[in-house]
């Protein structure tokens, strides 16, 4: 059997925490297509790639040592961006490809699939131009927020913008300074990171705890934007772990918002790849 091509090369790794790195890859010989900033598309490495120390023993090794394992990710960069994509990756121990993407170092090759997909984005005629933004995420499902941000965010100064970022510890805040430069440049950006073990901090957290559910019912949106977000004026866009989407679905239902569909008209947008 052929080797799989390996069409990209990494160019940066940003380990985050142990369980958390940005990986930028750059296509070796192509351009990667145009995207709309909250899509996605796949990396993959072949079945004899080696893996991370902290992954956990693969109970069943891949059949085929050259067959690509492949899995989709959201693009964290910019389309604007055209030297680099960036992907902000969790590490999954047990799993097939996260803990083989982890072992990557500068100068290694990896398949970059050629084609974005989803259809999670702000860049929509479904979405007013005087609506306020709410994004929420947990994780590594912060990625197609900043891309999100870093694109639109000089073309929308009176769209107030939210974004609510929920982690176990603080250290798993990637892009924390990022954000916190947005807040301090933009006075239609806050920034909300909530963390949910504050006890395990080795100092103390001053920031809000619990989860991304607790910083919506605490009221903290209202008291920033000084007007309660609503369905008549805040479209709320949210990626990470189901339990807080399905969690903030039934919240937000309740309060008068309706989820977007194909067939449908509303003003929640969750991505549901996970």
């Amino acid at each position: 059997m052929n080797e799989p091509i390996l069409n990209a090369v990494v160019t940066l790794r940003n380990e985050v925490s142990p369980w958390l790195m940005i990986l930028q890859v750059v296509p070796d010989g192509w351009e990667f297509p145009h995207y709309v900033p909250g899509q996605f598309t796949a990396l993959g490495l072949p079945g004899s790639a080696s893996r991370c120390a902290l992954a956990e023993p693969e109970i069943s090794p891949p059949a085929e040592a050259d067959k690509l394992i492949k899995r989709v990710y959201s693009i964290s960069s910019s389309p604007e961006n055209h030297e680099f994509l960036e992907f902000y990756l969790a590490l999954v121990p047990g799993g097939k490809l996260s803990p083989r993407l982890f072992n990557l170092k500068i100068g290694d090759r990896v398949w970059l699939s050629p084609k974005p997909v989803g259809r999670f984005n702000y860049d929509d005629s479904k979405i007013p131009e005087g609506a306020n933004l709410l994004l929420l995420a947990t994780g590594s499902g912060l990625a197609p927020f900043i891309s999100m941000l870093s694109t639109y965010l000089i073309n929308q100064p009176k769209r107030k913008v939210a974004v609510i970022h929920g982690v176990r510890h603080s250290w798993d805040l990637g892009y924390r300074s990022i954000l916190m430069a947005m807040e301090h440049l933009r006075s239609n950006i806050t920034y909300i990171p909530v963390v949910s073990r504050p006890e395990e901090e080795p100092v103390p957290w001053k920031g809000a705890t619990g989860h991304v559910q607790d910083v919506w019912n605490s009221g903290a949106i209202a008291k920033a934007w000084g007007c309660t977000p609503g369905p008549l004026n805040t479209h709320v866009f949210m990626c990470g772990n189901p339990r807080m989407n399905e969690s903030m679905i039934e919240i937000l239902t309740k309060e008068g918002f309706k989820e977007d569909t194909k067939d449908e008209y509303g003003q929640i947008h969750a991505e549901k790849y996970w």
